[in-house]
């Protein structure tokens, strides 16, 4: 989408703005339109990524549509029917094609790049200030992910640290490790995918906060919704999400099973404090290494919204609705891709139900005696 106003001081007025193009963005504008609302006039979405594809078009290149964990439909287009059979294809090429294909389909003219600096409540309207321009809308989908707040912890000493730190958002390719000694932190499947690559070719070794709890069984519908339903009950409560992945447990698949037998999955405990040549821990015995890999995740990209004060003391948000996407403090905003549909898939049930919702609480202002 082009931009209309490139000088605009008076801010737009529009019914909703939806914040972010990714899986749950796109989803949300989706039902937005099928519900008769107009893209570009009616309900604007703005993305702060260059191009489409959401946080898909940053991932590392060994993330294949072999490797990866699923890609699953957007609403009205089946990504399978698009990608064809070659499922070598680098996912951060294939899924961001498929984004860009799915947003001329059904027109949805995203406005890109635009970063959202601040939302403000100004009485019975939201104000969205953007380097594209200021928005006014009556209600707001902000669907921002995570890939933007990457989480590393705070240990004693991490500055002394003389070799080199970096976060799973800033891996590339497991060859730069090459002849040095990689500790890789986390428990999670990208901490996993990505020490199985790189104990192909040089050391290893890694650490975790608490036990890997592996899933030798199949994760049925059910054990995905009981999965789901604990992280929508912290969110109900007004407590910080968690994660989807860390109440499902990791899948054992063939690449899994076989860095395990290489000893490539030899775990210890959480260390004490970094040292200028590696880690300490506890009971004093140290480990040097080159490279300090933090698969520590991510966390929610709200910071945009911290004047409407939304978050309660525990640091959490009070979230209500079918889905759990309505913020109980404001109920004209709607978080996707938040806590419980955080998941891909999840997302997208999300977005069908923040558009209703969201337009039938708006109606229903719109209606009622002032």
């Amino acid at each position: 989408m082009s931009d209309p106003f490139p000088s605009m001081r008076v801010a737009l007025k529009t019914r909703i703005v939806v914040i972010g193009a990714g899986q749950a963005g796109l989803s949300s504008a989706y039902h937005l339109k099928q519900l008769g609302l107009v893209p570009g006039r009616d309900f604007i979405v703005l993305d702060k990524a260059p191009a489409p594809g959401g946080a898909w078009q940053y991932r590392w290149p060994s993330l294949t549509l072999t490797t990866v964990n699923r890609v699953h439909d957007l609403p009205g287009l089946s990504f399978a029917d698009f990608a064809g059979a070659d499922q070598s294809v680098q996912a951060s090429i294939a899924v961001p094609r498929y984004f860009a294909a799915y947003e001329e389909r059904f027109g949805l003219d995203v406005l890109r790049p635009a970063s959202v600096s601040v939302v403000c409540d100004r009485g019975s309207r939201l104000r969205v200030e953007s380097d594209r321009g200021l928005f006014s809308a009556e209600g707001l989908i902000n669907a921002t992910g995570t890939w933007e707040k990457p989480f590393i912890p705070d240990y004693p000493g991490a500055d002394s640290f003389t070799g080199r730190q970096l976060h799973t958002r800033d891996y590339k390719t497991a060859a730069e490790f090459a002849g040095q000694h990689v500790l890789v932190v986390g428990g999670g499947i990208s901490a996993i995918q990505l020490l199985d690559e790189i104990s192909q070719v040089t050391r290893t070794s890694w650490v975790t906060r608490t036990p890997p709890r592996f899933r030798e069984g199949p994760f049925d519908q059910d054990a995905g919704r009981a999965a789901v339903a604990i992280v929508e009950d912290r969110v109900r409560a007004g407590l910080p999400p968690g994660s989807v992945v860390s109440v499902t447990g990791l899948p054992v698949t063939p690449a899994i099973e076989a860095a395990r037998a290489r000893g490539a999955l030899n775990r210890q405990p959480m260390f004490e404090a970094i040292t200028p040549n590696g880690v300490r821990w506890a009971d004093g015995s140290s480990l040097d290494v080159d490279v300090i890999l933090w698969c520590t995740g991510f966390r929610s990209a709200l910071d945009h919204l911290a004047p409407l004060q939304l978050r309660e003391p525990s640091g959490g948000i009070v979230m209500s609705g079918r889905l759990a996407t309505q913020v109980e403090r404001d109920k004209r905003i709607h978080l996707v891709g938040y806590g419980p549909s955080a998941s891909t898939i999840g997302a997208n049930r999300a977005g069908s139900a923040a558009a209703r919702e969201l337009l039938a609480h708006l109606d229903a202002m719109t209606q009622s005696p002032a």
